[in-house]
């Protein structure tokens, strides 16, 4: 089974080394790995049997950290990340050329999140890469919201596991998007619809997947 501790500095050295950590999230616990590096992001869909052709999601402890990695901000994206970055609510972006193939699973656009938890926050601001994060579970099982519950669902696949106690909202992330400047629901999760109009004073279509 995986190591379950508290040493961001351990973390941060598996990590740049290219190993996976399980991290904690205000959501449910992520399965993070280096984003720029071909075989994390393999081993990642490797231990969490996870499909091809479902992209990660990226995580960054503040937006400038997007720059390079995606193609432009649009202003109802930057909006939307005033109001609830460090929070539940991941955004997709126009994915550059810098962004592996595996991360956007061959697509060209890619999701970006700033998790509201100050242990992971502390360890991404000590990074100078992106996080690759899924939520740190086996396809298809209940995403775990504790440290013991990775370790029972992934523990013999990786070393580490960061324990930050227990995930506040238990709830996957919402993610919006934009095409042609509209908002569109790709999924939702922590933060309702109603909130993502009231911030924004739009209809947004919804597109379930």
């Amino acid at each position: 089974m995986a190591k379950i501790g508290t040493d961001i500095s351990h973390a941060v050295a598996l990590l740049k080394a290219g190993k996976l950590v399980a991290v904690p999230t205000d959501t449910v616990y992520g399965l993070a790995g280096h984003a720029q590096k071909t075989g994390t992001l393999k081993e990642i869909f490797t231990v969490k049997k996870r499909p091809q052709d479902k992209p990660l999601i990226a995580q960054v402890d503040h937006i400038e950290k997007a720059n390079g990695f995606v193609k432009n901000i649009p202003n109802g994206a930057r909006i939307l990340a005033e109001k609830y970055w460090p929070g539940a609510l991941t955004l997709i972006f126009e994915a550059s050329n810098n962004v592996s193939p595996i991360m956007v699973s061959g697509g060209t656009t890619m999701g970006l999140r700033v998790p509201d938890h100050k242990m992971t926050l502390e360890l991404l601001n000590q990074l100078d890469f992106p996080l690759a994060v899924t939520s740190a579970n086996l396809s298809g099982h209940e995403s775990p919201t504790t440290a013991q519950e990775v370790n029972e669902q992934i523990g013999d696949s990786i070393e580490y596991i960061l324990d930050g106690g227990t995930s506040e909202i238990g709830l996957e992330s919402t993610i919006v998007g934009f095409e042609n400047k509209t908002p569109v629901i790709f999924r939702k999760g922590a933060i309702s619809e109603e909130e993502i109009l009231a911030t924004l004073n739009l209809n947004l279509s919804k597109k379930e997947n």
